[in-house]
């Protein structure tokens, strides 16, 4: 029998996938929005967009389109880059005022997380701490749409909202297949005014979404193919992006791997990296998509002992070759050079934790649902560990 058609030594695990977004990509497609909307049936909609957004002229430019297809339009734009469960609760109080048939999230990923947040509200009743998991929402919510502007959250492509429990400070996971967007539109030129700082912590952000979820406990055959194109875009343009400025076909690149990742995260989610972060942004103000990159290269040589073919994957989407024995020290190293390359803090100390607790922020790290689907197991000792390695 030919190589090529040797079978495989065992059937796939029983697995699901779904992937209810649809993409709507190039430039200019901004201006699709209004006639998108229409196909939803929309008659009124309510953008979400964070007040730089605004001021950038995104905004208006998706509510000429809105409102040249005869969709009425409504923006709030009053949360932070963290939105907050009583900033989200601001904007239902909107929403319920305005009455929209269709939510938009045009910005980051803080404003496509306000958009879901404000879908549970206005559509299920209750508070955002109520829907903090998987599938927890209580009945049908409205139709929307991501328009984004950075690329690296990949919420345009997955149904998770992440918002802070305003009592607690805790970063909540809050996700439901009904919550997820209809239709993402990836116009790069909206990603074109964007500092090469936030270029830097979006794209670090987005290939760790593309890392985790190729080795996470949860992952699928299809999930790996998602992370797997993911970090084949990525890794090989956001070096450019980054380094050089790139260029457009660069950036239309990582938005795209960015979108794929978030993909990914729907149907497999993360690892530690991300438990570890969150705290870090709750306890010390640390920028989402620095935290995960100061964590990621130790979090990657830790699970190198059970991740080695995975990890090896990887390094020969890029042209290193690499033993499974080696593959996690290899990436480990790989990442943390585009770290400082990126310009982006390398340690704990460098991100102005002098003397952090690690016990108390391993606590923390350890209820994070995330790290519960990374490969190797972790505990509260493990992960005080891996704060230690990177301060």
């Amino acid at each position: 029998m030919p190589e090529c058609l040797v079978p495989l030594s065992s059937a796939p695990p029983p697995f699901g996938f779904q992937a209810p977004t649809r993409l709507v990509v190039g430039p200019g497609t901004v201006s699709r929005l209004g006639e998108l909307a229409r196909e939803l049936g929309a008659s009124r909609a309510l953008v979400t967009s964070d007040r730089g957004i605004v001021a950038a002229g995104h905004a208006a430019a998706g509510v000429a389109s809105l409102e040249a297809a005869g969709v009425a339009t409504a923006v709030f734009s009053a949360f932070t880059e963290n939105p907050s469960s009583t900033e989200v609760e601001a904007g239902t109080a909107v929403a319920r005022d305005f009455r929209p048939d269709l939510l938009v999230g045009l910005g980051g990923g803080s404003s496509m997380d306000c958009a879901k947040g404000i879908n549970f509200l206005a559509s299920c009743g209750g508070r955002m701490q109520d829907y903090r998991g998987r599938a927890t929402a209580t009945g049908a919510m409205l139709p929307s749409i991501a328009v984004p502007t950075t690329a690296g959250t990949g919420s345009e492509t997955q149904s998770f909202a992440l918002i802070t429990d305003s009592d607690s400070g805790v970063k909540m996971a809050c996700g439901d297949p009904r919550a997820a967007f209809r239709v993402a539109i990836l116009d790069v030129n909206l990603t074109l005014t964007q500092p090469r700082s936030l270029a830097a912590l979006t794209g670090i952000d987005a290939m760790s979404h593309a890392v985790e979820s190729h080795v996470s406990t949860a992952a699928t055959p299809i999930s790996r193919m998602f992370s797997r194109e993911a970090w084949r875009l990525l890794a090989r343009n956001l070096p450019g992006v980054l380094l050089e400025d790139g260029g457009t076909a660069a950036r239309s690149a990582v938005q795209l791997g960015a979108a794929m990742a978030g993909f990914a995260i729907e149907n497999s989610m993360l690892g530690a990296a991300h438990a570890l972060a969150n705290p870090l942004t709750a306890v010390h103000g640390v920028i989402h998509g620095q935290a995960v990159g100061v964590m990621l290269p130790h979090v990657v040589r830790f699970n190198g002992p059970v991740c080695g073919a995975g990890y090896g994957e990887l390094l020969g989407d890029i042209g290193i070759d690499a033993e499974a024995a080696d593959a996690g020290e290899r990436l480990s190293a790989w990442l943390a050079d585009l770290l400082r390359a990126s310009r982006l803090k390398t340690s704990l100390a460098a991100c102005g934790i002098r003397s952090p607790d690690f016990g108390s922020l391993a606590t923390l790290a350890a209820s994070q649902w995330t790290g519960s689907f990374n490969p190797r197991p972790v505990t509260a000792a493990d992960l005080a560990m891996l704060y230690e390695a990177a301060q």
